[in-house]
């Protein structure tokens, strides 16, 4: 059971988060029926990815074993069978749409084109260079378009645009990390890269990330406050409530991307970037502060 468990990967489950973010940064988080369907679908999801990922470490099972770290999944060990990896894969997968049904008929669709392009991507796209990057980033994307489908609430136009940046600034670094560790012996796409290729590519995701983002800061509407304090500024600092509250977030954003920039190139270890956030505190940190600034600043204020 416990092999089972790990086969799905819950330990990557955190990249379904971004679906909370249509709810979160429209200030509609605390809504419950926008809160309801975030959970709905992030369940959703998970159960989606689960399928995905048994069928791609299905496909990979001679190469897992190869590898100095994937050599431990369970089905690259032999904790679990071929036939139950199947069997669990297609469970999730119609068990993941069944929920998507009750979200609504877009939602559905939208997560049938995940679990479709997933497969898509074991079986074809993450062979060939350049479309394997692309493929993670439009899995980071569709996940986060999977939420404002879900809840009816959009994200502004410049933060869709740092997602898409920073989905492909982690795909490039997670290629990157795989290059230098096992070379191109593990992964048929990484025969079509080079280092000083890989190394522009990381570095002018992350610059686009952060325009992005500060173009986001500086162009988005001023925030309406209606927290707590509220009244407060508004009878002592009624100026503060027209300044552009959302460039103090770039501080965390400017620290994020630097310290993940520092783990791609110096530490090498881009290559799980789920593991890489929930355990490396500084940019764990810099995650929760950035969280803390944009709940304070729509929720509490």
């Amino acid at each position: 059971m416990l092999a089972l468990i790990q086969a799905l990967r819950p330990n990557q489950w955190i990249k379904n988060l971004s679906l909370f973010a249509a709810a979160i940064l429209t200030g509609q988080l605390l809504n419950p029926q926008v809160f309801s369907a975030s959970i709905l679908a992030f369940i959703c999801f998970c159960l989606l990815s689960s399928s995905s990922y048994l069928i791609n470490d299905l496909l990979d099972l001679d190469k897992d074993r190869l590898h100095p770290v994937k050599k431990f999944r369970p089905l690259a060990r032999g904790a679990i069978s071929k036939r139950d990896a199947i069997f669990l894969s297609i469970a999730s997968a119609l068990l993941g749409l069944f929920i998507a049904l009750f979200i609504n008929p877009t939602f559905f669709i939208v997560a049938l084109i995940f679990i479709l392009m997933q497969y898509s991507y074991s079986f074809f796209i993450k062979k060939k260079a350049l479309l394997d990057i692309m493929g993670i980033a439009f899995f980071f994307i569709i996940r986060t378009y999977a939420g404002e489908v879900a809840t009816g609430y959009h994200l502004p136009v410049w933060i869709m645009l740092a997602v898409i940046f920073l989905a492909l600034f982690i795909a490039s670094g997670k290629r990157r990390s795989e290059f230098y560790s096992t070379g191109k012996t593990t992964r048929k796409a990484l025969e079509g890269y080079n280092k000083s290729l890989l190394n522009f590519y990381t570095t002018i995701f992350a610059v686009c990330t952060l325009i992005s983002y500060a173009m986001f800061t500086f162009f988005t509407e001023t925030v309406r406050f209606e927290g707590i304090i509220h009244e407060f500024l508004l009878t002592n600092y009624p100026s503060a409530l027209d300044r552009k509250w959302w460039m103090v977030t770039l501080l965390p954003v400017v620290f994020g991307i630097m310290r993940y920039g520092q783990i791609i190139f110096e530490m090498q270890e881009g290559e799980r970037p789920e593991r890489i956030i929930a355990t490396d505190i500084p940019l764990l940190s810099a995650v929760l502060v950035w969280g803390l600034m944009m709940l304070t600043i729509m929720y509490v204020l």
